[in-house]
């Protein structure tokens, strides 16, 4: 089985960061981009420098899952740790086994420290739990891979306790730019539902408060579906199993063909099959298939069990981001959830790494109800819109920046320029991010032009760094070059290239380091950027 150019870059970062000793490593692939194909050959790789590998996670389902996938990938046979099941005594190199099984004290005491060599993890997301830490507490010795879909930055924060870096990240916008994930349409529903009085349990709001709020709406919820999804193969979470069976009887009533499933239907995989299958079009469930389970048909998604987690959020509306045949994209229903103590996840939160953008986007939604919105073009409008009130508001600030009599540039003003909003937003997670940057991280940026004082973390400093590096690569325009042309009026010099920028300055320096007359700074455009709008 050939891997994806993105799965084969994960595969090689993970091992490239084990052998520079990040031995506990995680790697971040959106759901549908096939991360147990890419740990089966990672555990192929392993089995061929004759590690022991143990596959470890927190459901039988995946456990499955993962055990049939490495064979069907690698030809690999996998041993299992789980409940009277033992891998002691087995030829075989893998085992897959069960986090709740292997935490316990007697069952750890059947093996040596150094059993397994490496472990993965799949969904690594459950991994800072006291369960997991007592697992890789007795193999402390063992290579570490945890395997998880797009974390919220509370996750990333939490899981860089566990976790020594990261490995690799493959973006859901970039998935689905590249062809491997289905676009997604948002479409935001004019029906305010209120949750003002639903309360905050273990981080996440409560789901029978949740249940209790959502019951009155349910009827108007379905005729609203029958707008949107009459001919889509849809999806529906809600919080509790017994609201999951009422809304099912309304869709029904509705004229859907509607089932539901739940950890206590004896007939779930008959449920599942039919559905896939087309004997129904609606699958209503009370969290159940937020993991393990896939069906690329899905091509719509009705969150009724809002939440905090971005994680989970992800996890749902990633039921119908695979692609399938005749299938042109997910179409997401987005409610207007009435809250004044809760942040809660919108499809915003699927795409945008900055809050305020993610904000704006929710705002522009909202404004648009009733339209199915691409969400990639709605991220890039409502960037553009953040970027306009930023210039705004920061006017004076900036102006005040560009007279400073300094020969480095501020890296507020280089962020501005050249329109970084990874890097106006960057929030550091692992411990050595968080640690103030290094002698020669700032000698570095200083010797770039770029002043250091005010760049708090290392994490921060080396993301500056590797961006000035590809910009010098694609031509772009240096810190130094941006400083002084807007230090005279140019605006937005850091989208300049670096020919245009050099240029430019030998034509003020020949005039005796004053602006040409005949040129005016603000309105002044670059050649390139003229083609381009020519082109466009």
């Amino acid at each position: 089985m050939q891997l994806r150019p993105y799965q084969n870059e994960a595969k090689n970062a993970v091992f490239s960061e084990w052998e520079s000793g990040n031995l506990k490593t995680l790697l971040v692939l959106p759901t549908g981009c096939g991360k147990t194909i890419v740990f089966a050959k990672i555990t192929e790789e392993c089995v061929r420098r004759g590690d022991r590998v143990l596959i470890l996670a927190h459901r039988g389902e995946l456990l499955d899952q993962a055990a049939d996938k490495i064979q069907k990938a690698t030809g690999l046979n996998s041993s299992v740790e789980k409940a009277e099941q033992s891998c002691i005594g087995s030829w075989n190199r893998v085992v897959v086994g069960s986090v709740q099984t292997l935490m316990r004290e007697k069952r750890l005491s059947n093996f040596d420290s150094d059993y397994f060599d490496t472990i993965i993890i799949d969904e690594a997301h459950h991994s800072i739990s006291d369960s997991y830490q007592r697992v890789l507490e007795h193999f402390d010795n063992a290579k570490v891979l945890g395997v998880t879909a797009t974390p919220d930055r509370g996750d990333m924060k939490n899981l860089g306790t566990v976790f020594d870096s990261l490995a690799y990240e493959y973006t859901l916008p970039k998935a689905i730019k590249e062809g491997y994930l289905s676009p997604i349409k948002a479409v935001t529903i004019p029906l305010k539902l209120d949750l003002s009085g639903v309360a905050t349990q273990a981080g996440d709001l409560k789901a029978s408060d949740i249940d209790t709020a959502l019951d009155p709406y349910l009827y108007q919820i379905a005729e609203e579906m029958k707008k949107y999804c009459k001919d889509r193969k849809t999806v529906v979470f809600l919080p509790l199993v017994k609201t999951s069976q009422k809304f099912r009887d309304i869709l029904n009533e509705k004229g859907f063909k509607a089932a539901e499933v739940n950890g206590n239907s004896e007939d779930r995989a008959e449920i599942l099959q039919d559905f896939e299958n087309d004997k129904y079009n609606v699958l209503c469930n009370s969290m159940l298939l937020t993991e393990g389970w896939d069906c690329p048909s899905v091509d719509c998604v009705v969150v009724l069990r809002p939440t905090k987690v971005r994680g989970l959020y992800c996890q749902m509306v990633g039921r119908g981001t695979r692609l399938a045949p005749n299938k042109t994209e997910l179409l997401l229903l987005d409610f207007l959830w009435h809250t004044e103590r809760h942040e809660l996840c919108r499809p915003a939160h699927l795409i945008c790494d900055n809050e305020e953008v993610a904000q704006k986007m929710t705002e522009n939604l909202s404004e648009q109800a009733g339209y199915p919105i691409d969400i990639e073009e709605a991220e890039e409008k409502a960037s553009e819109d953040v970027v306009a009130q930023r210039e705004e508001a920061l006017a004076n600030q900036l102006a005040e920046m560009r007279t400073r009599k300094r020969k480095l540039v501020d890296p507020l003003q280089y962020e501005m320029s050249i329109q970084a909003q990874d890097l106006a937003g960057y929030v550091p997670a692992f411990g050595w991010e968080c640690s103030p940057p290094t002698d020669k991280q700032k000698a570095k940026l200083e010797k770039l032009g770029i002043f250091p004082d005010e760049i708090q973390s290392a994490g921060k400093a080396k993301l500056i760094l590797d961006r000035l590096e590809k910009r010098r690569i694609e031509g772009l325009t240096t810190p130094k070059q941006i400083r002084m042309l807007e230090s005279r009026g140019f605006q937005h010099v850091g989208k300049w290239q670096f020919d245009e920028a050099s240029a430019l300055i030998s034509r003020i320096a020949a005039n005796g380091w004053r602006t040409p007359k005949n040129i005016n700074p603000k309105t002044y455009v670059p050649q390139s950027e003229v083609n381009t709008v020519g082109l466009t």
